[in-house]
């Protein structure tokens, strides 16, 4: 059986297919672009097909001899249901990138259906949220009454056209917590903080990022905050973030936001990568204050995200791993993280 990715010609699904490559591995190259692909398939000799996912049906047949499929093309809010749909009817395991909040939820959504077609789907498998998912388990483990979770990152490089996509569309949908075990709508920015970052403090300010779903399936923990130390992010909060995100809502915004990313930004090449890398924090607090944190230096995020994905589809074609909607930590462990290249955890005693 082979394996897959879907979105090949894009970003990080180029990053990926090339990394399989000099590790010796032949997925199949496809997306919905018959030129783009070939192009990038055929001088490297891969394999490589073409189907659009408006059709499950279409999708199962496209992988009916494919045992797992990395699934790259975002926004996955508009692409990942009929993925998953398709993998099930195919007997696929899924595999993702996104961070999406709701795409998380949705793919959760679908646990009993997995385990009866014995199919596991790992949404989040790169950054986000494989470093802080399997940060927040280690800290759940070592203080096992711990009713809240912060989790945050700072992240020294470039972006590519994805990521930024999905960013815009999620800026558009305001704040969003854990709070007593129910994503609440917050205040965009409604919280900041000083985390104690490997490099040193920082402040860092919340956003509605991915782990507000997966950490409460790994740890079980209610109140969950995600942040991230990023320049600007301050500003919206308060009234102008609010009338900044009714404007971002907007759908000619939206559709203009999309097409200039498209345009301009083509994601940072090896040389901004190489100097990149990522710190990320978790800390959890027990209602008698005490408390047990961790955190972790990596690469740069989409070379970390090629990786855990590579590791996550060996994982899965290896087989062993329960069927049904997974975390990375909970398809893997905690210590699914430590196996990456260039990732070093520090693990400080509960206190």
């Amino acid at each position: 059986m082979a394996w897959m990715i879907y979105g090949a010609s894009g970003y990080t699904g180029r990053l990926i297919a090339e990394l399989a490559v000099r590790r010796g591995e032949r997925p199949v190259l496809a997306g919905r672009d018959a030129g783009k692909v070939a192009a990038f398939a055929t001088p490297r000799g891969l394999p490589h097909r073409t189907f659009d996912l408006s059709d499950p049906d279409v999708v199962a047949e496209a992988l009916r001899d494919v045992d797992v499929v990395a699934h790259c093309a975002g926004p996955f809010s508009a692409t990942s249901a009929a993925m998953v749909a398709g993998c099930l009817r195919s007997g696929t395991h899924y595999v993702d990138i996104t961070g999406e909040i709701d795409v998380f939820e949705s793919v959760f959504a679908r646990h009993d259906d997995a385990v009866a077609a014995d199919v596991v789907l790992l949404p989040g498998s790169g950054f986000d949220v494989v470093p802080t998912d399997c940060l927040a388990a280690m800290v759940s483990a070592a203080l096992p009454g711990a009713d809240r979770l912060d989790l945050a990152f700072h992240a020294h490089g470039g972006i590519s056209a994805g990521t930024l996509k999905s960013a815009l569309e999620g800026a558009a949908l305001g704040g969003r917590a854990r709070i007593a075990g129910r994503i609440t709508e917050v205040p965009m920015a409604w919280r900041t903080r000083e985390v104690p970052f490997p490099a040193g403090n920082r402040s860092v300010t919340s956003l509605p990022w991915g782990d507000v779903s997966t950490a409460f399936r790994s740890t079980g923990i209610g109140d969950i905050t995600a942040f991230a130390h990023l320049p600007g992010m301050h500003l919206l909060g308060g009234r102008s973030g609010a009338l900044g995100r009714r404007v971002l809502g907007s759908a000619p915004v939206q559709r203009a936001g999309r097409a200039a990313i498209g345009t301009l930004i083509s994601g940072p090449g090896r040389g901004a990568r190489e100097r990149s890398w990522v710190e990320v924090y978790a800390e959890a607090t027990d209602p008698e204050g005490r408390s047990a944190a961790a955190a972790l230096t990596g690469p740069d995020t989409y070379d970390l995200t090629a990786d855990a994905v590579l590791s996550a589809v060996g994982r899965l074609r290896a087989g062993g791993i329960a069927p049904g909607a997974r975390t990375p930590s909970t398809a893997f462990g905690a210590d699914f993280v430590r196996e990456l290249r260039g990732v070093e955890v520090v693990e400080p005693a509960p206190r």
